[in-house]
């Protein structure tokens, strides 16, 4: 799509932040209004659109298209939204183990300290099981695990299900979203399977591309979060 605008601007009003394209302001594809809630996100935004040349390129307006999904589908949809994300808890990638072979196994042993840190920060123990035998987890823990997702903000719910989508694991998402964990670290540990592989298969380019491509959405959904809370 061909740049339609010049100048890029950020206002205040009693709403909130917006930023405006030659003086009118942004609306979501939703045709919903774009308010930021600070003038840091609202200037990273900005940022963004002043950033595209004569055609706009989506793929280098990360923070656009996640503030969108906050607007348009989070605020729209808080319940559903909750659910999915809740799916990855119910079903968390750090709750089933591999038995053989034993160095992957022993590897992700590594995930023990995140389930440890689950129980001492939020009283929620995730059980585990070896394989992939489905393992229910309790009804008390996955009751405190819905108050807990319940009560994040809408930035903080589009941030947590990119994470929790992307590495399988609510527990690491949460990790990240609190600040124990970096979005790379989480995303390391999420791919100890793929890498264990790689390094007795190889890997291939479009596995590579992949691989930088969702470590990059991790990444921009920390920034996300981290700028909505300045």
């Amino acid at each position: 799509m061909k740049r339609f605008y010049k100048d890029v601007a950020v206002a205040e009003t009693p709403e909130g932040f917006r930023f405006l394209l030659d003086g009118k302001p942004v609306q979501t594809p939703a045709r919903q209004a774009l308010l930021l809630p600070n003038r840091v996100l609202a200037d990273a935004l900005a940022e963004e659109w002043r950033a595209q040349g004569d055609e706009m390129n989506p793929v280098t307006m990360p923070l656009t298209r996640l503030v969108n999904t906050v607007v348009d589908g989070v605020r729209a949809n808080r319940a559903g939204t909750i659910g999915a994300i809740l799916r990855f808890g119910e079903n968390d990638l750090l709750s089933y183990r591999a038995e053989a072979p034993a160095e992957l196994a022993r590897r992700q042993r590594q995930w023990d300290v995140h389930l440890d840190w689950a129980e001492s920060r939020h009283g929620i123990r995730f059980r585990v099981t070896g394989g992939i035998t489905h393992v229910e987890q309790s009804s008390e823990d996955l009751a405190r695990l819905r108050a807990l997702v319940a009560a994040q903000d809408d930035y903080a719910l589009a941030a947590l299900h990119v994470f929790s989508s992307i590495t399988g694991s609510l527990v690491l998402g949460m990790a990240v979203l609190e600040g124990e964990l970096t979005a790379g670290q989480a995303f390391a540990l999420s791919r100890l399977d793929e890498a264990y592989q790689a390094e007795q298969w190889g890997t291939d380019r479009e596995a590579e591309e992949r691989h930088a491509r969702l470590a990059s959405e991790m990444e921009q959904a920390a920034r996300l979060v981290s700028l909505s809370r300045t």
